[in-house]
């Protein structure tokens, strides 16, 4: 039997959502819901699922084994709180949170109705990410990483919303390599942050540059840009590099791993293939989102812990945090401080 998931929210991104659960073993989206009638009634058209408007009345209805959150930030709170008392796992969309309270509170909501939470953070799900993780033995303990993520690709196009966005780098795409950031090297104890407003057409910073304190020891230099000039156009690749004790790993443009240690230098293809439904440039974003929904079946199937956990996605908001709280204020701000102030 499959287990019985809802959609809510029926927006651009939660059409990649849909195509991926449609490649879940073992799980369907039997409903959605959306404010927007129209909205839903093509998602349920299309998809092959029941439509609502309201998501109190779906989840009643519907009994879901799990909930897909695809909504926008400022609704987080009050539909995952109500999905808990509904559904085994919630999954919720990123940003997690606009604040460590409201954050704190769904985990909280969670933990009190025995349902699990998992937060939508699919960079680390990308296979070239996954690859990477995969050789970090073969170059052994970590003490530098670099990720770039720069392009001009005209995200406003399909999202209007994200050039009314404050500090919209950081919490559109930061997040996103914060958590690669720990997902490769581990916690973050301080973050030094400057950010920028490039594009006259964007109300928030759409460019920062980060650095990163571990609490290993190691340190993280992170640069996001929504308005640089390159061609062939890089999105939505990340580039990274990883220096280790006895060796490095170089992630490079089309998806290009390199090895380099004193044995020599080794090549890995970790392009992710081009689900059945994707397109490119977006099959890198596609077959991640398909990724993390398999993880969840997993999650659901007592097979795997979620990854990430609402807990643990509520330390990385914390270093997003800690990056705004240093763009403007000029100083390096400690995670644990602001942790506690929160």
């Amino acid at each position: 039997m499959s287990l019985r998931g809802v959609l809510v929210g029926c927006g651009f991104f939660a059409r990649n959502h849909m195509n991926g659960w449609a490649d879940a073993a073992g799980a369907e989206i039997v409903a959605v819901c959306d404010l927007d009638p129209a909205k839903a009634d093509d998602f349920a058209g299309t998809f092959g699922a029941r439509a609502y408007t309201d998501a109190a009345a779906m989840l009643a209805a519907e009994r879901p084994d799990f909930v897909d959150v695809a909504t926008t930030v400022g609704s987080h709170r009050t539909l995952v709180t109500l999905a808990a008392r509904h559904a085994r796992l919630v999954i919720c969309q990123k940003p997690f949170a606009e604040t460590l309270a409201d954050a704190r509170a769904m985990v909280a909501a969670c933990e009190e109705a025995g349902a699990l939470l998992l937060v939508h953070e699919n960079f680390r799900w990308q296979r070239p990410f996954r690859a990477l993780h995969a050789a970090l033995p073969r170059i052994g303990t970590p003490h530098f990483l670099r990720l770039s993520f720069r392009h001009r690709f005209d995200v406003y196009a399909n999202q209007p919303y994200l050039a009314e966005v404050d500090d919209l780098a950081l919490t559109d795409v930061g997040l996103h390599l914060f958590d690669v950031a720990r997902f490769l090297v581990g916690d973050i104890a301080s973050v030094h942050c400057r950010a920028q407003r490039l594009n006259p057409r964007v109300t928030g910073e759409d460019a920062f540059l980060a650095s990163c304190g571990h609490v290993s020891g190691a340190v993280t230099s992170i640069e996001c840009s929504f308005y640089t000039t390159r061609h062939p156009e890089p999105f939505p690749e990340t580039l990274a590099v990883v220096e280790g004790e006895t060796g490095t790993l170089a992630l490079g443009r089309d998806y290009r791993l390199t090895l380099e240690t004193a044995d020599g230098v080794e090549t890995i293809d970790a392009e992710p293939p081009l689900p059945a439904w994707g397109e490119r440039p977006w099959h890198a974003v596609q077959d991640s989102v398909r990724a993390l929904e398999a993880h969840a079946v997993e999650v659901l199937e007592g097979r795997a812990d979620p990854q990430p956990s609402g807990a643990h996605n509520l330390e990385t908001l914390a270093v997003t945090l800690a990056a705004i709280r240093s763009a403007r204020t000029g100083q390096a701000v400690d995670v644990a401080d602001l942790l506690r102030e929160g």
